[in-house]
């Protein structure tokens, strides 16, 4: 049992540290508005993280995943929300720009939708449900564990990720290095749609 849970743990840190669409956006927000403005957008992701895996852990990710409609209706409005973020963030100027197009960061719903429409976090949670749960003795106390495990491993992760963008905000000295570093992570967020369709 103990090394099951450890297990658990490590999987989730894993899961929630590696670069995806919500650590490029936490990344990217960092970068645009700094740690302090960015909390909203994190708390969202995190907040819909531990709905993910309460819904996994209770079953109701199982419902999702068998309803093709469903899980290609989700998928679609992911999709369309993340090339909508990835716009937004690659044609952003330097913070304190004229031209820059939002001068407000993501808020707390934005980072809640995005992992709510994300059916590559669907799977993570299912898999994890699957896998551990015999970390607990009914669904209730395993939707506790999982829901505020990765919550956690998501503000932690987050943070970091969030903060190394503000660091990198620090060393850009012009309005081109402003659009690259813009650009590149709308980008990435873009690329982090294809496996959300491989799978």
């Amino acid at each position: 049992m103990p090394e099951t849970f450890y297990s658990f743990i490590l999987f989730v840190i894993i899961a929630t540290a590696t670069p995806g669409g919500a650590t490029t956006l936490a990344t990217a927000s960092g970068v645009q508005f700094g740690f302090k403005r960015s909390i909203p957008l994190m708390l969202g992701i995190a907040t819909g993280l531990a709905a993910l895996a309460a819904a996994a852990a209770s079953g109701l990710a199982t419902l999702v995943q068998s309803l093709p409609m469903l899980e290609w209706t989700v998928r679609a409005i992911g999709t369309a929300y993340l090339l909508w973020l990835a716009i937004k963030i690659g044609s952003a100027g330097e913070p304190k720009s004229t031209n820059q197009r939002s001068g407000t960061p993501i808020k707390f719903a934005g980072g809640l939708l995005l992992l709510l429409l994300n059916p590559k976090g669907w799977a993570m949670a299912l898999s994890a449900a699957a896998s551990f749960a015999a970390i607990a003795s009914d669904t209730v106390e395993l939707a506790i564990i999982m829901a505020s495990s990765f919550s956690f491993a998501a503000i932690a992760s987050l943070s970091i990720w969030c903060i190394g963008g503000a660091t990198l905000s620090q060393v850009l000295r012009s309005e081109f290095h402003w659009r690259i570093v813009n650009i590149s992570l709308g980008i990435l967020l873009s690329l982090s749609i294809i496996p959300m369709w491989l799978e």
